[in-house]
């Protein structure tokens, strides 16, 4: 069993940055890519970013550029530096840890969500 605990967020003014933590503990055998979703009030949770165990990183169009994820192995540590950040990030941002098979994803755990608010 894999758990996973996310921290870092808070309330930022716009154009202010944060970087989120997520540390995974437990039984990491199977995991293989971790990444981040978000859900903001009345929209649909969507994809962030994700990593893989071999490095390499998706981003959702939109976020490219501002967001960078990367990952501290040693740690069982993945973070979420966010740049530039627009009243549009406002949400629950939730860490996930996956075991990828081929095309399919399976989402082995979730995080229980850290906050991000950005306003003036």
């Amino acid at each position: 069993q894999v758990e996973l605990v996310e921290s870092g967020g808070g309330l930022v003014q716009p154009g202010g940055s944060l970087r989120l933590s997520c540390a995974a503990s437990g039984n990491m055998a199977n995991v293989n890519a971790m990444g981040w979703e978000r859900q903001a009030p009345g929209k649909q949770r969507e994809s962030v970013a994700v990593i893989r165990d071999d490095g390499s990183t998706t981003y959702a169009d939109s976020l490219k550029g501002r967001f960078t994820i990367s990952r501290d192995t040693a740690k069982n540590t993945v973070y979420l530096q966010m740049n530039s950040l627009k009243p549009e990030d406002t949400a629950l941002y939730f860490c996930h840890a996956d075991r990828l098979l081929g095309k399919h994803t399976i989402v082995l755990a979730w995080g229980q969500g850290t906050q991000v608010t950005v306003s003036s």
